[in-house]
């Protein structure tokens, strides 16, 4: 059994947990366009899509400025960055907008619909390219919930005896 056919495996574990399955290339710059370029890791228009339907309430501007904070970096730290972004997952993106009245209205985005989990988008990218300055990656599987990057699965053939967890 190669690498090949344990990825062709999991994918089809996946599909029968919920998931969607997708092939990376297919949704990239030369795919469908869905990813503009491989250093894009949210899949942003999936992510605006759920966060609209999840958030009916909240006026399109709060809803980009949700947007905006999930996708960037605030912690000066990996741990106190991974730190923020968990709270922004359990708890909501905190935002402000005017309502038609005119007052200032403080609001909480929500990521996901915890309350019906089945309403969130499940999908599963295989071969999902990323660039990062020099460095260009391609993990096996990654596992994304409304468009948020939330889980990596990196496979490797039990019979090699080379495929250890520092070469994954």
């Amino acid at each position: 059994m190669n690498e090949d056919k344990i990825e062709q495996n999991a994918l089809v574990i996946l599909r029968q947990l919920g998931y969607q399955v997708l092939f990376g290339p297919d949704i990239g710059p030369e795919g469908s366009g869905e990813r503009e370029t491989y250093h894009e890791v949210v899949l942003t228009q999936r992510l605006r899509e759920a966060v609209q339907k999840l958030n009916q309430h909240i006026p399109e501007g709060a809803i980009d400025e949700a947007i905006g904070k999930v996708r960037r970096s605030t912690g000066t730290t990996l741990l106190l960055d991974n730190k923020d972004f968990h709270n922004l997952l359990s708890n909501g993106v905190e935002v402000e907008y005017r309502t038609e009245s005119g007052e200032i209205k403080s609001d909480l985005v929500r990521l996901f619909d915890f309350e019906q989990p089945l309403e969130n988008e499940f999908l599963a990218i295989n071969q999902f390219t990323i660039i990062e300055g020099d460095i260009n990656r391609r993990p096996d599987i990654l596992l994304f919930v409304n468009g948020l990057p939330l889980g990596v699965i990196e496979l490797k053939n039990a019979t090699d005896v080379k495929a250890d967890l520092k070469a994954a």
